[in-house]
């Protein structure tokens, strides 16, 4: 995304607070609260869609009798990624309000799509639209708060918003493993399309902000359509690598390595006009956050995805019971998002709960991978409470360290850049969870039971739904075999969580800005003349 034209940015972090733009931030009437409200049932709407396909998943491809399941994840957080820097950029050009009511109808859109899907292709279609639209909405959802509320009264904001995806998350599997053991599944995509509309009305009403008066040649200039362009294609192309590889394909298969090189490659172009000025990322707290960032992003997009799969293939739990097996992890992310948010507002430091979250992550993680088939329900809980807490505190903490050493007239690209990555690291989550599983599953499970199933490494959800089913001692064999090779998936994660600890110990302490960018925020009520309505 191209900077703003009159954005300066410092290659050096300071050791005094950034003094960049000197404004208070808008009074905070209802009318503010109600834009808070709005942005939360969005959050609230893309938490629900991400958490309930995992565990209504295993149904769904029973249904229409599918064999490429890797896409119906991927192809959401697909689109997700793929055009957050493009939305970013129209963002500036239309305001935040059009661009967000774009990015509901797109995710409504692909709902019904979804809802209506006869077969996996229109179905993969479906959530390739709602992620475009999920991923505007994210995204739209941090700048629009970063126009709003300083940066060093944001952790009780960004709180807010973590609880309500907390809240999505924790509902969602709940709310998808049911409408399948229904045979309902459908259901799932149908309930969104009302929720769009409460969250279109509140966005139209409430969400009226400012644009800057920049004429619209430099905007659309700035916009940058061929590096945008660029990194759509670019994205595509890893994303493809990742969704076959170890699964489809080989790792080191030409299939896998071209367009995952070609992708890779075409990230690193730096355009005029660069999508994400090098700048943002040229300090080692901001590289650190950014960091963190991402590896956050792979554990809880791996936790969120394959989860469910323990407690499905090694519990025996229906759908339904899976997801409610999962409220150790989700509903304790949703409070410790709430608190760390607080304690840094309160505090002022972002480090140590940084450092804490990454320990509690790892140790968590760790644990995990002693369970088995026959562990009992409350040490699986308990491990999850550790990650969760973990995982909530790094899933807010993050902004800070990414946005301390920087203008706050670069929030806007930063938090694109920002929810880019951690939308990249969903993608990177669900291919490893799917390729460390389905790797380990093919050398484990039974080889006469294994040669049942045509779809190859693409075993797990199509193995799910004849567990119960199974004579003993092939029902044994089988669930030890999937315990086993999830054991091998959370000390993966494990191995990540460490990493994250490592890279959080580059981070500097910076002072937080208490100013926002008088260029955005709201529009004024009443005798505005010469403001743009957005």
């Amino acid at each position: 995304m191209a900077a703003p034209p009159n954005s300066l940015l410092h290659s050096s972090e300071p050791d005094e607070k950034l003094e960049s733009l000197d404004s208070e931030p808008a009074t905070r009437d209802w009318r503010f609260w109600c834009i808070i409200f709005s942005l939360a049932i969005c959050m609230l709407l893309t938490a629900i869609e991400f958490t309930a396909v995992g565990t209504a998943l295993p149904v769904i491809v029973q249904d229409l009798k599918a064999d490429h399941f890797v896409w119906v994840g991927s192809a959401y957080t697909l689109g997700c990624t793929a055009l957050i820097p493009f939305c970013g950029g129209l963002a500036h050009i239309f305001g935040r309000r059009a661009i967000m009511l774009a990015a509901i109808t797109l995710f409504c859109i692909g709902s019904a799509l979804c809802g209506a899907a006869r077969n996996m292709n229109v179905l993969i279609a479906g959530r390739t639209i709602q992620g475009l639209g999920g991923g505007a909405i994210t995204a739209l959802n941090q700048i629009i708060l970063a126009d709003l509320v300083p940066l060093q009264e944001r952790g009780s904001f960004n709180g807010v918003m973590a609880l309500a995806w907390g809240i999505g998350g924790g509902s969602g599997p709940v709310i998808g493993g049911s409408l399948a053991q229904r045979g309902q599944w459908r259901w799932l995509f149908y309930l969104n399309l009302p929720i769009c509309g409460v969250a279109a009305i509140l966005v139209t009403v409430f969400l009226k902000l400012k644009i800057p008066n920049i004429p619209l040649t430099e905007k659309v200039k700035r916009l940058d359509c061929f590096g945008n362009l660029l990194v759509v294609a670019s994205t595509t192309s890893v994303v493809i690598a990742l969704t076959w590889a170890g699964i489809q394909f080989a790792w080191t298969s030409a299939k896998v390595l071209v367009p995952l090189t070609l992708g890779l490659l075409g990230m690193a172009f730096v355009p005029k006009y660069p999508i994400v000025p090098i700048s943002l990322i040229s300090t080692r707290t901001a590289f650190s956050g950014y960091a963190q960032n991402f590896l956050n992003g792979i554990v809880l997009s791996t936790l969120s995805y394959w989860l469910s799969v323990y407690f499905q293939a090694c519990r025996d739990a229906g759908p339904t019971a899976a997801g409610v097996d999962g409220f150790g992890l989700s509903y304790t992310i949703s409070p410790s998002c709430l608190l760390s948010g607080l304690v840094v507002q309160k505090t002022l430091r972002y480090r140590q709960p940084l450092w804490v979250g990454w320990m509690l992550m790892t140790i968590g993680c760790a644990l995990l991978a002693t369970l088995d088939e026959n562990s009992g329900r409350s040490l699986c809980y308990g491990f999850q409470a550790l990650i969760g807490v973990g995982l909530g505190i790094i899933y807010v903490v993050t902004y800070f360290p990414v946005l301390a050493p920087i203008p706050v007239s670069q929030s806007g690209p930063a938090l694109a850049f920002f929810t880019f990555l951690r939308n990249l690291a969903l993608i990177w989550g669900v291919t490893i969870g799917g390729t460390v599983l389905q790797n380990q599953l093919t050398s484990r499970l039974p080889a006469d039971f294994l040669a049942k199933f045509p779809g190859g490494t693409q075993i797990a959800f199509e193995v799910i739904p004849t567990i119960r089913q199974l004579p003993q001692p092939l029902k044994a064999e089988v669930r030890h075999a999937f315990a086993k090779s999830l054991q091998v998936l959370w000390n993966v994660l494990a191995g990540i969580s460490g990493l994250g600890l490592v890279v959080s110990l580059s981070m500097k302490h910076l002072p937080l800005h208490t100013s926002v960018d008088t260029e955005w925020g709201r529009k004024q009520q009443e005798g505005a003349k010469d403001l743009s309505a957005s």
